[in-house]
């Protein structure tokens, strides 16, 4: 949980769990299991297994890359925020969700419902050791309790978001292969997070353990996901007005090792290199292809040429909220990065999101356009930023053993209070209360203005920034709505919320759609395909599962419309 990472955490689940791939395969189910681990330090061994998959990374099912807390395939790649980018047949499978036409045997959906399910099984196994540990004060073992049910409710939030319906397992189940999944799991996540908010901590001294307000914010965003904005509104302004966050003063220090840990920082997935393991597995390994080829990763997860055209400005520096992107809202572009070829104004927040042509890019130098693309027939020129090491940190915050070089200590932030004030302010407006959403908007908009700017070496602007805030109170719901979700894509783009953002506002089919027939020109691979509303919001139950939970003969799990 915190940098100094012991072996355990590596060591333990291997020991507990062994090698297979099916959740299923529980074992045991009765109480012998636990009869060397019921005291405390059981527990805490126990606990430290539980969260070692919270990045969503378990060391036998796949590489991680499926199942990255960062949600880079399920919440980016499938939005019009980012492309799989690499070459065309690496990893085809992404191609399949980025298309909408994966089906229930895609290797990434069996490979993102397995270590979810592996933490639940960790969590649970916890709740279990709690009740037989006997060195334990009723406090400690609360506290132990409300960790493992964050955690727990977590892992049934990446499932409901990506698979819907899923059955649920708690620790009291003694046969998991008859539990079907007959509803959404909404009730079981709410009492959890409900539980760890009741019982833990505002503060831990370790970082990346679940607190008070890291629950909050989570149930608060349960509870958007099923438009229960007025119980979310609740939970909002008591971690914005009592939770003692503050905004960093400038924008990019939300993504830079250096700054990892600060003032607006509510949940982080810790992340440290280099600690006796090949690749170091506790790097957020589920990202390690998802960076630029230049620096040694595998050039996957790219930025599209729509999320660059949504950050031009008018000249009142206020975005132009026009989310039907067309082929004449490609910016123009150098393929050497001999300059800038856009000249018109755009929002500062763009050059800390994503690497352009002929823009430094971080302390690696100008951006040289497409020797820096692994394939750029079959990407495009822009590059992430946000989950990146300075050239001057390589070796001492990246990765120098085994295969992969990418992994770094660059942490993934879940919440910020930014999330916290752009949610609040979505609740507000969905509320009437249209002058307090724009007060909300405007903290998020002012702090891009007073933010730092990408400069090139003679301390120019790299480019045409400009961004203002709103100068009056938006002027209807609709309009209020429309600036809350764009400021929500301008501020959090390439995090991986993308795309279950549109879902939650009920706007992915035109957006995807109209997305895909534009990107459809230059990527083969997407031709002819669409998003269906009714089935594309959410994406099948993995087909082994359906086959393997039996009941007198008949699966009990029912697979999801159009799969």
């Amino acid at each position: 949980m915190n940098k100094k990472i012991l072996k355990v955490l590596i060591l333990l689940p291997v020991m507990l769990y062994g090698c297979t791939g099916d959740f299923l395969d529980i074992k045991p189910k009765g109480q012998a299991f636990f009869e060397a681990l019921p005291n405390k330090q059981g527990v805490n061994l126990l606990l430290t297994g539980a969260y070692s998959v919270i990045d969503g990374v378990n060391g036998r099912n796949g590489d991680g890359w499926a199942s990255a807390v960062s949600n880079w395939v399920w919440g980016g790649v499938a939005s019009d925020d980012a492309i799989k980018g690499s070459n065309a047949g690496d990893q085809n499978a992404i191609n399949a969700i980025e298309g909408f036409f994966a089906d229930a045997e895609n290797l990434y959906v069996a490979q993102h419902w397995a270590p979810m399910y592996d933490g639940i099984v960790r969590s649970n196994d916890v709740l279990k050791a709690i009740k037989l540990a006997t060195d334990m004060t009723a406090d400690e073992k609360k506290l132990a309790e409300g960790q493992a049910r964050f955690l727990r409710a977590h892992f049934y939030m990446e499932l409901t978001k990506i698979h819907g319906k899923v059955p649920y397992i708690d620790e009291n189940t003694l046969d998991p292969t008859i539990v079907s999944n007959d509803h959404i799991l909404w009730p079981e996540i709410e009492a959890d997070f409900g539980y760890a908010i009741s019982v833990l901590p505002s503060r831990w001294s370790d970082k990346g353990r679940a607190t008070k307000w890291a629950a909050e914010t989570y149930l608060a965003r349960a509870y958007m996901f099923q438009k229960k904005f007025p119980q979310a509104r609740e939970l909002l302004q008591d971690v914005y007005a009592n939770g003692g966050f503050s905004l960093v003063p400038s924008y990019e220090q939300n993504y830079l090792i250096k700054t990892i840990n600060n003032s607006e920082s509510i949940f982080e997935i810790q992340y440290a290199v280099n600690d006796g393991f090949p690749n170091s597995p506790n790097a957020g390994v589920g990202e390690s292809i998802a960076g630029p080829h230049f620096m040694g990763s595998s050039g996957f997860y790219l930025p599209t040429h729509s999320l660059v055209s949504a950050y031009r400005v008018g000249s009142d520096g206020l975005p132009l909220l026009d989310d039907t992107y067309s082929a004449e809202d490609i910016l123009p572009y150098s393929k050497t990065g001999a300059e800038v070829s856009y000249k018109g104004l755009v929002d500062p927040r763009l050059d800390h999101t994503i690497g352009r042509p002929g823009v430094p890019f971080l302390d690696w130098g100008i951006h040289k356009g497409d020797s820096w693309i692994r394939d750029p027939s079959n990407a495009g020129p822009y590059v992430n930023k946000k989950n990146m090491f300075l050239k001057s940190e390589l070796g001492a915050l990246s990765n120098t053993t085994g295969v992969r070089v990418f992994p770094n200590a660059n942490n993934y932030r879940m919440f910020k209070l930014s999330n916290v004030i752009l949610w609040l302010a979505e609740c507000e407006a969905e509320a009437g209360s249209l002058q307090t959403a724009t007060t909300l908007v405007n903290l998020i908009r002012n702090r891009a203005k007073n933010s730092n700017v990408v400069r090139f070496a003679d301390g120019t602007p790299a480019a045409n920034y400009k961004v203002e805030p709103y100068p009056s109170s938006f002027a209807s719901k609709d309009y209020a709505l429309a600036a809350v979700r764009y400021e929500n894509r301008l501020e959090f783009a390439m995090e991986g919320i993308r795309f279950f953002e549109l879902v939650r506002w009920g706007i992915a089919g035109p957006v995807m759609n109209n997305y895909l027939t534009v990107e459809s020109a230059r990527l083969p691979y997407l031709r002819g395909k669409a998003f269906t509303v009714g089935q594309h919001e959410i994406w099948p139950i993995p087909q082994r599962q359906i086959d393997i939970s039996v009941k007198d003969g008949k699966s009990v799990l029912t697979q999801n419309n159009g799969y």
